[in-house]
């Protein structure tokens, strides 16, 4: 069967809630939600499960198999609902990643199937300004306290599309996106925890300059709560086109939003402003 020329897609904003189960109803939710408006791919935020917590390592390894409960949970709400589920991230320990966990971005097809993976790469160490966000703000960020590095970037065959999958922190980091499109993805996904500090300066100006650069779709997935006193997280989920136009949005709350993708737009883009053909270095 050939693959179609559109899709519908939705990027789903969450909140944190106090525990896995509230999480997890809240996603259930939100993907039914999607589904209604007649989405055929959906993206989760990064860690939608487990944001908060602290226990990554003994999360990773309950994980590490098929039936851990988050990944339980995605593959059923896949099937389910019959639609291709970028899962967010879960933290997973497999060998490779030795005592922390990957976070890892799971991608089931509608028949439950994990079909394949991404272990985000660029693990976000930095320091931010909250100015403006209320003085009791996390200031300093190691998530490789908690997580190991992925080192392998991936475009998964998808019978609606080529996926570029990347996460969060990746967005900084063109490179890897250039690689993507380079490979072929025609959509890539980012499933993020942005903070408001950057966020409010940086989320969608990346998710736009990274489509516009490599003319493809970016759906870009985020957690919310610009309120919280102590680690307030950006929202403002967002589907791009390959023109840098805002197909969809959702700003401080929870919620999904939802467009059409077009492929023959990629085409169109790329015929006028061959910027590949064009490239120098």
């Amino acid at each position: 069967m050939s693959k179609s020329s559109s899709i519908i897609a939705a990027a789903v904003q969450l909140q944190p809630a106090d525990s896995i189960a509230e999480n997890l109803a809240n996603a259930a939710k939100w993907i039914a939600c999607a589904v209604s408006d007649g989405a055929q791919l959906v993206v989760l935020p990064e860690n939608f499960a487990h944001l908060g917590r602290k226990d990554f390592s003994q999360i990773g390894l309950a994980e590490s198999g098929k039936s851990g409960v988050v990944r339980h949970f995605l593959a059923d709400q896949a099937a389910q609902h019959a639609i291709w589920l970028v899962g967010g991230t879960v933290p997973v320990t497999d060998a490779a990643s030795g005592t922390k966990p990957f976070a890892r971005s799971l991608l089931f097809d509608p028949s439950g199937e994990e079909v394949n993976h991404y272990d985000k790469i660029h693990l976000f160490d930095v320091d931010v300004d909250p100015s403006g966000l209320g003085q009791e703000q996390q200031t300093a960020y190691r998530e490789s306290d908690n997580f190991a590095a992925g080192t392998e970037w991936v475009i998964a065959e998808a019978a609606i599309g080529r996926i570029g999958m990347t996460v969060c922190y990746d967005l900084r980091f063109a490179e890897l996106f250039r690689r993507l499109a380079d490979g072929g993805a025609e959509i890539i996904t980012v499933p993020a925890a942005f903070t408001a500090a950057t966020g409010r300066d940086h989320w969608q100006l990346l998710l736009r300059a990274r489509a516009v650069e490599n003319q493809v779709f970016v759906i870009g997935a985020n957690m919310v709560d610009r309120s919280h006193p102590r680690r307030a997280l950006w929202g403002g989920s967002a589907i791009i086109d390959p023109w840098g136009n805002v197909l969809a949005e959702i700003a401080e709350s929870a919620g999904v939003a939802v467009a059409e993708i077009d492929f023959t737009r990629i085409a169109q883009v790329r015929q006028k402003m061959p910027v590949s053909a064009h490239r120098k270095l």
